[in-house]
């Protein structure tokens, strides 16, 4: 567990999906391998190894990577259930069976009921989300084939609970829909309630964690609002993690990770990478799967600031700018300036220059007229200044 940390920054500064897929597998068929050794399941092996990379910074990266296999696994894991499932069982005590099935589901949603409502969760979203989780699991199958093996039941006991988990798990489906339908008109949304439930729902996306990224996530984390940060620099992941920040490795211009990041819940995307190609990519992809999210993008220069605006980015935030309006505000104090005096005047000129990129941007094309834009915002800029000289003189 200690060393798959640095394993997998390893494998990811090769920058290869391919080799990163392999490595995951050969860890799971690893500690599956190791678990049989020792005499314990194969099957418990594989689930502990997924535990461990569901856990590390990576597997936002790892569950994208192993997506096209996951269907066509699940799939005949499914049918491998199924061809071992004892209908005969069935149709000789349908009652007994059905009632023990229906029995495991009610029991394990009474449970999970009730842990819900003890951490303030309304009755409503209790009951269906206990009603979600109550089939038995997939890994009762190898918890009952090896119980068997070790001779704890005989064959025909295994049967019928392997049955009985089969049935639960077809049952779930049809119940939770039916609790749908009957209980939507006398359900009664609880916001507040729900808000804290859905806590590990990032609501704000950092894509980019270098400089820039890290202010961010740094006054989020004061306010206790959550976020996913996500960086593709394998070696940035490692070194900012030893600060204590919760960092991910991935590429979110993948559309795939970008879902996996949780895109689709998110409420903010902050672009803070500063490869411009990058950045216009993650942006397009973000509103292809959440047209409503609110994007706050950095821009690089004011070519990329451009495209930004062309893209209808609800913030632009230039990342030299607002430094640089600092430096020249202390310069006018230095000069003479009150302090009211220097601040008004960067006011006026970030106004001033903020509405001259906008108009810019809609003539990105044309490099004449972009010139001709700029010459005639230095010479309002300069009226402005002298405008507001006369007022100061009259006064």
């Amino acid at each position: 567990r200690f060393g798959l940390s640095g394993v997998l920054a390893a494998v990811a500064r090769s920058n290869n999906r391919e080799v990163m897929t392999a490595a995951s597998l050969l860890i799971v068929i690893g500690v599956a391998v190791l678990m049989s050794s020792v005499g314990l399941s194969m099957g418990l092996g594989a689930f502990l190894a997924g535990i461990m990379l569901a856990n590390s910074d990576y597997r936002h990266q790892l569950e994208s990577d192993i997506e096209p296999f996951k269907g066509m696994l699940l799939g005949l894991f499914f049918i491998a259930i199924g061809m071992t499932l004892n209908l005969a069982l069935l149709w000789a005590n349908p009652l007994r069976i059905v009632v023990l099935a229906l029995g495991l589901v009610f029991v394990k949603t009474a449970i999970i009921t009730a842990i819900l409502r003890w951490r303030h969760v309304s009755l409503k979203e209790g009951v269906q989300l206990g009603l979600m989780l109550s089939q038995g699991g997939e890994f009762a199958f190898v918890v009952l084939s090896q119980g068997q093996q070790a001779m704890l039941f005989d064959a025909a006991l295994a049967e019928q609970l392997t049955l009985i988990v089969g049935l639960s798990m077809a049952f779930t489906s049809p119940l939770v829909t039916l609790y749908r339908r009957v209980g939507h008109s006398r359900s009664v949304e609880q916001p507040d309630q729900d808000r804290h439930w859905d806590s590990h729902q990032p609501e704000v996306i950092i894509a980019g964690f270098g400089r820039f990224g890290q202010i961010i996530g740094r006054l989020l984390q004061a306010r206790h609002i959550p976020f996913t940060a996500m960086d593709k620099d394998s070696a940035h992941v490692e070194f900012v993690k030893q600060f204590g920040n919760r960092l991910f490795y991935g590429d979110l211009t993948r559309i795939d990770l970008l879902r996996s990041a949780g895109i689709k819940h998110a409420k903010i995307l902050v672009v803070a990478v500063n490869d411009v190609a990058q950045s216009l990519a993650i942006i397009d992809h973000a509103r292809e799967q959440n047209s409503r999210i609110k994007i706050v993008a950095r821009a690089v220069d004011r070519f990329h600031a451009y495209e930004l605006y062309k893209r209808k980015v609800d913030s632009v935030v230039r990342e030299t700018f607002a430094s640089s309006l600092e430096a020249a505000t202390d310069t006018l104090e230095q000069l003479g300036y009150t302090e009211g005096q220097a601040l008004e005047v960067a006011k006026r000129f970030r106004l001033h220059d903020e509405e001259l990129l906008e108009r810019s941007a809609q003539h990105i094309e044309d490099m004449e007229e972009l010139g001709n834009i700029a010459r005639q915002g230095r010479r309002e800029l300069e009226l402005l200044f002298e405008e507001d000289t006369r007022k100061q003189v009259a006064d």
